[in-house]
């Protein structure tokens, strides 16, 4: 098993994609991760558990039923008298009368009982309940949006990468000129051999740069692979569609206030003020009288003679002495209602200045598409100029090879352009509710 495990993690950080590759689009990865992600199951989960809190609270507006008995047996009786017999005959002394009973028994019921009033505590408590289920339902949205940013994180990771082995093959095509160039003026006598071991050692930069973008491919499409719940035994491969020219942000654009009331956090701040207005009607309702009405029926087999028998009845608690302790309790739990509502003002806030600070770094991620499209031109024509240079001469083999650098750096920095802005829409339009 282990040695299967080994095999199957090398084959997927090493090897090639098998032609029978199941791929995946961004959507499907998406619906994958809701769908199989721990985080998910576990939201999912917690939902259900409210649920069933909120049905067990429910039930406490019904009778509370019990029923007991007990039987026993003593080692002698229970209750015992002695009755003297003084009878008025002259001379006849006559010893006390005894009698026992209650050396065996049976006592039986049951017995029902209906809250009547128990200070709103009951009816406190199912609000309570019903605001823990609402607020299970918005940690699942929250943990779905995060479920997804971190799906797109990690596929646009590796179409960068994907990228950044198209600009290898590129500048190996560029160095394959580049040395055929170098081995014409060493024929010619224009050049040394020097200048072959430089483009020589170039070439295997690009080599040991190829090797670590491969290992990084595949260590990020495993991460993936198990983020998503997509089978690990079966090879993994993502299909990235319309990796070009992305368009502009302004059509995201969200106010920043409106979309930071209508995240799932500020709802659940929302629920937090709710829970707490609640809590404070608990904490008044254990200072008030309880009042309760039931009805019985009960059995007993205490002489030796059975005996059943029916009854109503009528419970009032006053909480006296904890009055005085209670008040506090209740000033303590609006307090904590009051350092609710401060929390959710300030949160608010926080979120409409993460809002906009996302806009800001998309605008940002977007220029730098812009400028680094411009540097690939400029870095494609330095190269061309350099090459006609060297061939003519003019120029040395270290300005040509410089060149060929800058161009590649140019077109790994337009991939990982694109690949952050694309990133940062994401989490923008996430973050917005778009």
């Amino acid at each position: 098993m282990k040695r299967n495990l080994l095999f199957l993690a090398a084959a997927l950080l090493c090897g090639p994609v098998s032609l029978h590759a199941r791929t995946y689009t961004l959507e499907q990865c998406k619906a994958l991760a809701l769908e199989n992600n721990n985080k998910m199951k576990n939201g999912l989960l917690d939902v259900q558990i409210a649920a069933q809190t909120r049905k067990e609270a429910f039930t406490r507006f019904f009778p509370t039923v019990s029923a007991a008995g007990m039987a026993f047996t003593a080692s002698h009786d229970m209750l015992r008298l002695s009755v003297p017999l003084d009878l008025p005959i002259p001379g006849l002394e006559l010893p006390p009368l005894s009698m026992g009973m209650m050396k065996h028994g049976l006592i039986g019921g049951i017995t029902a009982l209906q809250p009547v009033f128990a200070g709103r505590q009951v009816a406190a408590g199912n609000r309570l309940a019903r605001i823990g289920e609402q607020t299970g339902n918005l940690k699942l949205r929250v943990s779905e949006r995060e479920v997804n940013e971190t799906v797109e994180r990690y596929f646009w990771q590796i179409v960068a990468l994907r990228g950044k082995l198209e600009t290898l093959d590129a500048a190996d095509r560029q160095l394959a000129q580049i040395r055929h160039d170098v081995e014409t003026a060493i024929r010619a006598g224009i050049s040394t051999r020097n200048d072959l071991l430089r483009v020589e050692l170039k070439q295997q930069e690009n080599e040991s740069n190829r090797l670590k973008v491969e290992n990084g491919i595949g260590a990020t499409r495993l991460l993936l692979a198990q983020y998503v719940g997509a089978p690990l035994a079966e090879p993994f491969e993502i299909a990235a569609e319309g990796t070009g020219m992305p368009e502009a942000p302004e059509k995201w654009y969200a106010d920043p206030a409106g979309a930071a009331e209508s995240r799932p956090e500020a709802q659940l701040l929302d629920k937090q003020i709710e829970a707490s207005k609640q809590q404070v009607r608990m904490t008044r309702g254990k200072n008030m009288p309880t009042v309760g009405v039931g009805a019985g029926y009960l059995y007993h087999d205490l002489a030796g003679e059975g005996n059943d028998f029916g009854m109503v009845f009528a419970s009032v608690s006053v909480p006296i002495t904890g009055w005085w302790g209670g008040s506090h309790a209740v000033k303590r739990e609006r307090m904590k209602r009051l350092q609710a509502e401060n929390d959710r003002r300030e949160s608010v806030e926080l979120m409409q200045v993460e809002i906009v600070r996302c806009w800001d770094e998309l605008r940002e991620a977007y220029e730098q598409i812009r400028l680094a499209e411009k540097s690939i031109v400029s870095a494609t024509e330095n190269l061309r100029l350099n090459e006609d240079y060297f061939r003519a001469g003019t120029v040395s083999l270290s300005d040509l090879l410089d060149a060929q650098t800058l161009l590649q750096q140019s077109r790994d920095q337009l991939t990982d352009a694109g690949a952050d802005y694309r990133v940062k829409l994401a989490k923008y339009r996430l973050i917005t509710g778009q």
